[in-house]
């Protein structure tokens, strides 16, 4: 299949790799027109711009950092509503408010086209492998239609409802995650001064009933930041995780809530930015808050 990826940043670029992999053709494009270098030598053909990625394929996903830049592919100047979109499959999967998601839903319907949300869970290293988990919004009849391709990066794809179902979970699943790496700094706060090494920290925590995940499938880049080593490999920085929180309390707000744990956890990563952490891994922030003065 002919399929456009538009938004190259870490995991378009991941999913971009894993679908060229799986024996699609790709036409690619990016703000920043570098960053498709390495598809293209695979094989991408590079869109001259989003509406022209749309012209040139069948199925166009789309995957940018934030609001702003979402509503610029899609209503900017060479933008993807400025083309024909009839009988083109849209599959969405940026981190943005549901209310957003289902007004570029209404958009794309109404020039005959098909859009299904699927912000993933997971980081570019599961992307590249097939093994996220989509968090899909639409209607059966589109899903059905692009589900053989979220399968190809997803291990599970949860359809939660219609469009904007998808963003609500995305927006829940991730909030306990960035919670729980400031719970771990501030858990090793409290038992640093005994000496013991990280690694050994984490395999304990990790065997208790405040384990979680994460510690399992990077313990060891979070045992890394503990200790205070150059910075890992970035997946998923810290200036990224203060947009979803962000993102999270506002939202909270759209439906009455208050979110005081992620108020105040975002309060803590803005800091951790000032303080030069922002470009960071989010495994970063368990060392941060215990190595704080």
């Amino acid at each position: 299949m002919k399929i456009g990826i538009i938004g190259l940043g870490r995991m378009g670029a991941a999913l971009a790799t894993r679908l060229q992999g799986c024996g699609h053709e790709l036409v690619v494009w990016n703000r920043t027109p570098e960053k498709a270098k390495s598809l293209v030598e695979a094989g991408a053909v590079l869109g001259a711009s989003p509406a022209a990625v749309v012209g040139q394929t069948e199925a166009i996903i789309t995957c940018v950092l934030d609001a702003d830049a979402l509503e610029n592919i899609f209503n900017g100047d060479q933008g993807i509503l400025t083309t024909d979109l009839n009988g083109k499959l849209f599959i969405e999967t940026s981190t943005v408010q549901p209310k957003m998601q289902r007004a570029l839903a209404e958009q794309v319907n109404a020039k005959g086209g098909a859009y299904v949300e699927c912000p993933v869970s997971g980081s570019t290293g599961p992307a590249r492998e097939g093994r996220l988990i989509g968090l899909v919004g639409g209607t059966p009849e589109a899903v059905a239609r692009a589900r053989p391709i979220i399968e190809q990066f997803c291990r599970r794809v949860e359809h939660a409802g219609p469009v904007g179902s998808g963003a609500s979970l995305k927006l829940a699943v991730n909030l306990p995650l960035v919670v729980y790496y400031q719970a771990l700094g501030e858990a090793y706060a409290l038992c640093r001064h005994l000496g013991i090494e990280p690694e050994r920290i984490i395999d304990l925590f990790s065997d208790t009933s405040g384990g979680a995940n994460i510690l399992k499938a990077r313990g060891a880049m979070i045992a890394n930041g503990m200790r205070g080593d150059e910075p890992q490999p970035v997946t998923f920085d810290v200036d990224s995780f203060r947009k979803d929180l962000r993102t999270m309390i506002a939202e909270g707000g759209e439906l009455g809530l208050s979110l005081p744990v992620a108020e105040r956890t975002l309060s803590v990563y803005d800091e951790a930015s000032q303080q030069g952490w922002g470009s960071r891994d989010g495994t970063s922030l368990a060392g941060y808050w215990s190595s704080r003065t």
